[in-house]
């Protein structure tokens, strides 16, 4: 079997994830990760597998059929991509909706450039759960979609949490709202506010002698992160912080609520969910299905920058059409 050889473009959580999702795919192996930290300070799970600087990735263009892209949305990809593209076939996990088109014209300009095949925003939002919305609104024109995240850790809001002062550690759980989704479940189709889908759930671990009063309205009056949702805030030890919140769980749901048949009086309910216990080691999974869809479709002449609204499912899986008809269709 020619194995996809994969390289790994960041080595945090997600990194080490897409590396543990490698050992999973037979038809793929891991030839080089590619760092800013010092190589000789990083340490890989796989023997063998050199550490490079990440400077010096264009010099591997030839050893490598995909690069897979593990760095931050805010500031890491909308440089890191396209410029990546120009030397290798890329996939990334970029997940700012609001820049998606942007990013997208980027790293398509750099792929269209240099003949190479750029899929941009996988994961499972966006990922999996856009693939559901654009089923669920093709088959049910008349209706609603709704999303809702969690019970999972938001990075981000964890870390503006830390940033309050007299916070030691500190993580943030999303928590859709289970009236609201029953009211969607019955066919209601109601109009929520976003305080109304999710509330937010935080713990902390103080420092000696903070005022936990003032943390804790710091935290619910901060505009942009806390102050439109119902908030709560737990004060918990370091050791029971270590031992209860030491993973990094998410999750969701996406709902179509719809309306068919003559009179459209007929209620219909397309439901996806997802329970992580690892948002990282998931996210990078679905990474690795489509670095293998990647490749099909390079070899079969695409170039560009595409999202997984462009990908055909059957390129997902190392499974035959023969295979996949037999047993799956």
């Amino acid at each position: 079997m020619e194995k996809i050889r994969i390289g790994i473009a960041g080595y945090g959580n997600l990194g080490k994830g897409v590396e543990m999702a490698i050992r999973q795919n037979e038809d793929m192996e891991l030839v080089g990760v590619f760092t800013r930290r010092d190589p000789a300070s990083v340490t890989l799970a796989t023997k063998g597998v050199p550490v490079y600087k990440l400077e010096d990735a264009k010099e591997y263009k030839n050893q490598i059929d995909v690069m897979i892209l593990c760095g931050g949305s805010a500031t890491d990809l909308p440089q890191q991509t396209p410029e990546l593209a120009q030397y290798f076939n890329v996939i990334d996990s970029f997940d700012t909706h609001a820049n998606i088109p942007a990013h997208f014209a980027a790293v398509d300009a750099a792929c269209k450039a240099n003949g190479t095949l750029g899929i941009i925003s996988v994961g499972w939002d966006p990922g999996l759960f856009s693939l559901n919305r654009i089923y669920a609104e093709s088959i049910l024109p008349n209706g609603k979609t709704y999303t809702f995240w969690g019970k999972g850790v938001s990075q981000g809001h964890s870390d503006a949490i830390r940033r309050v002062a007299g916070v030691k550690r500190g993580i943030q759980y999303t928590v859709p709202v289970d009236e609201a989704m029953d009211q969607v479940r019955s066919g209601k189709q109601p109009e929520l506010t976003t305080r109304q889908k999710h509330t937010r759930e935080c713990f902390v671990v103080a420092e000696e002698g903070a005022d936990l009063a003032q943390i804790e309205e710091s935290i619910k009056t901060m505009k942009n992160y806390f102050d439109e949702y119902n908030t709560t805030v737990h004060f918990i030890s370091e050791e029971e912080f270590d031992a209860v919140h030491n993973k990094m769980p998410h999750g969701g749901f996406v709902m179509r609520s719809g309306m068919t048949g003559e009179g459209e009086q007929t209620h219909q309910m397309i439901e996806y969910s997802l329970k992580l216990e690892s948002n990282p080691e998931f996210t990078s999974s679905v990474l690795i299905a489509y670095a293998r869809a990647a490749m099909k479709m390079k070899k079969e002449g695409c170039v560009g920058c595409k999202t997984v609204f462009d990908v055909a499912p059957s390129y997902l899986s190392p499974l035959s059409g023969e295979e996949l008809r037999a047993h799956l269709l």
